[in-house]
């Protein structure tokens, strides 16, 4: 009987190590079917619990923010990272408390589209004190890349600004009455591509900017300020610097609606390089538009990448962005978001 009960207990015990070495099916493992597969730069070693990434959006608004959004929705999906996503709607405070929750949930990294430049300090500084690097893409927020934040990812600016001015200024022989629609008050994009263009045109004492509104970055609102421009300075108006393709496309409706002609009684230039921009180029309703590329996701997840590995981050890492114009719009146009 002795014997017997031995036996029992030791078939008993070998059940059990049997069990817990790999025979558990979904209690054991999880259901897993659906889960993607984890990239090598998506966990530091075989054993590794994969990377939360928290992706913080201004708003899509317009066409640039949603093709950068996809970008980074489909470039996480590809490498196997789990995203945790929000849209602040153009809300400073919102674009706060998504961050704010995102540290909460404790994510791994978080990467930050800045509404405003000075307005997100307080998210910097609460992700910072939890130890989640912060990874800036298209726009800049107040603080230092490599204390404040991990790295700046975007285009340059001022650059921008001044490709546009410059064009505008050879193609004008010097002489223009500008109104510039601006992005929105005190974003970095819309404070660097004021600042640059003015630098371009600041040589030419024929170059006025006689009106500059904001239209934040919405084709909307800068058909609705187009209109009102129109109605104060009439034919005073001989160009339109847009910030944004969006709201140069706005001013075209608005030129149009008031009789006017686009391109030929009015010149437009602008900055994002939409399909609808160089479309408006190959028709002739819009003169040049400086490239902002908002295929952000293999960038930003290559950063977050190597800092997982240790390897050294760049402060900035600067897109080569390229210039639209009657020379070249057709041969863009179908590859344009």
């Amino acid at each position: 009987m002795k014997k017997f009960s031995f036996i029992m207990a030791l078939v008993l015990v070998l059940s059990m190590v049997a069990v817990g070495c790999g025979g558990g099916g979904k209690e054991a493992g999880g259901n897993t079917e659906n889960a993607p597969k984890e990239s090598a730069g998506a966990q530091q070693d075989a054993g590794a619990k994969k990377l939360v990434i928290g992706f913080s959006q201004t708003d899509n608004g317009n066409p640039w923010k949603v093709a950068q959004t996809k970008s980074i929705r489909e470039e996480a999906k590809k490498r196997g990272y789990e995203l945790v996503y929000t849209d602040a709607q153009g809300d400073t405070a919102k674009q706060l408390s998504d961050v704010e929750d995102m540290i909460a949930r404790g994510v791994n990294y978080i990467i930050l589209s800045p509404r405003e430049f000075e307005g997100l300090a307080p998210a910097l500084d609460a992700a910072k004190k939890a130890g989640i690097p912060v990874i800036l893409v298209d726009r800049k927020a107040k603080g230092t890349a490599g204390q404040d934040y991990l790295t700046y990812i975007g285009s340059n600016f001022i650059e921008e600004g001044k490709r546009a001015g410059e064009w505008l200024a050879q193609v004008t022989g010097g002489k223009a009455k500008i109104v510039e629609l601006t992005g929105t008050a005190g974003a970095s994009v819309a404070i660097d591509r004021k600042a640059g263009f003015e630098q371009a045109i600041k040589p030419y004492k024929d170059m006025e900017i006689i009106a500059s509104q904001t239209g934040n970055f919405s084709q909307a609102e800068g058909q609705k300020v187009m209109e009102n421009l129109l109605q104060s300075y009439g034919d005073k108006i001989t160009a339109v610097y847009a910030h944004n393709d969006g709201m140069a496309i706005g001013a075209i409706n608005a030129i149009e609606a008031a009789g006017k002609v686009p391109g030929k009684d009015i010149i437009i230039v602008s900055v994002d390089g939409t399909k609808d921009a160089l479309q408006a180029i190959i028709d002739g309703k819009m003169g040049a538009t400086v490239e902002c590329s908002p295929f952000f996701g293999p960038p930003a997840f290559d950063v977050i990448e190597k800092h997982a590995k240790g390897e050294t981050i760049q402060p900035e890492i600067i897109n080569k962005d390229n210039f639209f114009n009657k020379d070249n719009a057709a041969e863009f146009v179908n590859k344009a978001y």
